[in-house]
């Protein structure tokens, strides 16, 4: 006879189902197989006695009735929280006066229709369910790791203490509510005690009695053969896992008469007939063609293009951080300037906005306060100059960062101005600010203790105005101080057709994106280029200016 080959990984198995657990079926198949003290303590086989010393270990007649052959082996089909009863049970719910609860009455009901039938068609093999007063002992001392030292922590021994089923929600007697909902002031027992998941679930016990012959229903022989638990979402877990290809699961029974049983378990749910799985496949693509007709109603049919030679700029930004300054609790008032005509945006966009009050932190050297303050708006921008030479301009972002006190008085912390990119992306840009700054000591008095500064009265003089029409525009007398510095992250999408038309059209426009995706360098560089035509032209007046006598022997000027 082939040697046994038996399952060791009694670990629980996790599942997940669509189906209602209902349809699930168990064939839990158990069997004895001989006494374990004889497997353990076998004598030396002699010659011409084997079939006597065989003889010795074969059962006797049982006292109760019941035909030895019959208990050797017991296969039952076990459905979802379907209840049979043990020996005990029966033996216990005969007696009307054990009946307490409603529940135990049902189950005496059921035990004397089984008895006026053919009786019960397990005998070994019974079942607990979610409804029965029954707590698996064994669940309290699981252990957490495989170290032979483990200590169970406070968590692990109040986990293993909760009972977890499914809660009726009842309605408070007359509205009133019976202890708080929210413990301002916890203390830490209370969140020692407090500190416990309990996720509800649904839990069956397959049970079997490995009492002797003759002593079936007395609890210590009671043994558990598998658990099962379902929760709300579909999740069934099975301890042990089912046997399938593996070799079947041993019990050792303890005592003075220590027996070796095997067992195994299997899912026999039946299957779905093809036009089931049809009709649910059917159903199912039903329910998802409904849902993307919904998120299509929601979205739209119609995808809105711009107009020929017009260019649309979406920009999802966010206010990160400012740092450098002197005072606590800061905000940030910003704001975006279309520079020319040619860009506009919607009547309803707002182009401006104020941040929360936040107070800084210390990283470093710095103070910084973190406002992640989120913004979004829309521009457009229309090409109506057809000459080669025009440059058009692009929007500016201009922020003012001013602190708040508790009095609140607020003070102007430093000003300061980008250009916004004109790549499209992410790009993560750092604003340096400075602010107006008063001559003598009373000014900055004034600033620490009754608040107020100098302030710009028109914020788009921290760099040159889009209103500003002249040649020069003059700061002279205008004393300023640097300060700190506020974090923008910006995210830029364009649209236009030229991206996808192949006309004339689109070789214009390109002209006009790649000029304006220069824009941000050719501003600065434009700037370093216009202060030194001014200094050279200052220097070319201040030459014509000077006295003849003045001149080189050579008939040069000096320059």
């Amino acid at each position: 006879m082939a040697e046994t080959v038996w399952s060791t990984d009694t670990g629980e198995a996790v599942y997940r189902s669509w189906d209602p657990v209902r349809n699930l079926r168990l064939r839990v198949h158990l069997q004895r197989i001989t006494s374990s003290s004889y497997l353990h303590h076998q004598p030396a086989a002699q010659p011409g006695k084997d079939l006597i010393d065989l003889a010795t270990f074969r059962p006797h007649p049982s006292t109760s009735g019941h035909r030895p052959e019959v208990d050797e082996e017991e296969e039952v089909v076990i459905g979802w929280q379907e209840k049979l009863f043990s020996q005990f049970e029966v033996d216990l719910y005969q007696n009307e006066a054990a009946c307490q609860s409603p529940l135990d009455h049902q189950y005496r009901q059921e035990i004397l229709k089984l008895e006026d039938l053919d009786g019960r068609k397990n005998r070994r093999i019974f079942t607990y369910t979610d409804s029965d007063r029954y707590t698996n002992l064994e669940e309290h001392c699981q252990r957490m790791t495989t170290a032979a030292s483990e200590m169970p922590s406070f968590l692990v021994e109040r986990m293993a203490n909760v009972r977890r089923r499914r809660q009726d929600r009842r309605g408070m007697e007359g509205g009133i509510l019976k202890s708080r909902i929210v413990t301002w002031e916890p203390s830490e027992e209370f969140i020692r005690n407090s500190h416990v998941i309990n996720t509800p679930l649904q839990t069956m016990y397959i049970m079997a009695d490995l009492g002797p012959y003759g002593k079936l229903g007395y609890k210590k022989y009671e043994h558990v053969l598998c658990t099962l638990k379902v929760d709300s979402n579909g999740v069934i877990t099975v301890k042990p896992d089912f046997t399938g290809s593996r070799g079947p699961y041993r019990i050792e029974t303890d005592g003075e008469k220590q027996e070796l049983w095997k067992y195994t378990i299997d899912s026999v749910s039946s299957l779905a007939q093809p036009e089931e799985e049809e009709r649910e496949q059917r159903a199912l693509r039903d329910l998802y063609g409904r849902h993307k007709e919904y998120l299509n109603s929601l979205v739209g049919t119609d995808f809105e293009t711009t107009v020929p030679g017009a260019l649309r700029l979406f920009v999802n930004g966010e206010v990160v951080s400012a740092q450098g300054y002197e005072f606590d609790n800061l905000y940030v008032h910003f704001f975006v300037e279309l520079p020319t005509t040619s860009w506009s945006s919607p009547a309803f966009q707002q182009l401006s906005g104020i941040t929360q009050t936040c107070a800084t932190k210390s990283l470093g050297m710095d103070n910084v306060a973190y406002f992640s303050y989120p913004f979004t708006f829309e521009v457009s921008f229309l090409h109506e100059d057809e000459s080669a030479g025009a440059l058009p301009a692009w929007p500016v972002l201009y922020c003012e960062v001013l602190s708040l006190d508790f009095w609140q008085r607020y003070r102007v912390e430093g000003y300061g101005a980008v250009v916004l990119p004109a790549t499209p992306g992410s790009h993560t840009l750092t604003v340096p600010t400075w602010r107006p700054l008063e001559l003598g000591p009373v000014a900055e008095l004034r600033r620490f203790f009754i608040g107020g500064s100098l302030e710009l009265e028109d914020l788009s003089y921290v760099r040159i105005p889009g209103t500003f029409k002249g040649e020069r525009l003059s700061r002279f007398g205008l004393r300023t101080e640097a300060t700190g510095s506020v974090t923008f992250r910006l995210h830029c999408l364009q649209q236009s057709r030229a991206f996808m038309e192949s006309s004339s059209l689109r070789k214009r426009m390109r002209s006009v994106l790649d000029r304006l995706e220069g824009f941000s360098q050719q501003s600065s560089i434009h700037n370093v280029l216009e202060a030194f035509r001014r200094a050279r032209r200052r220097m070319q007046e201040a030459r014509e200016s000077l006295p003849q006598d003045l001149a080189s022997p050579s008939g040069t000027t000096v320059s």
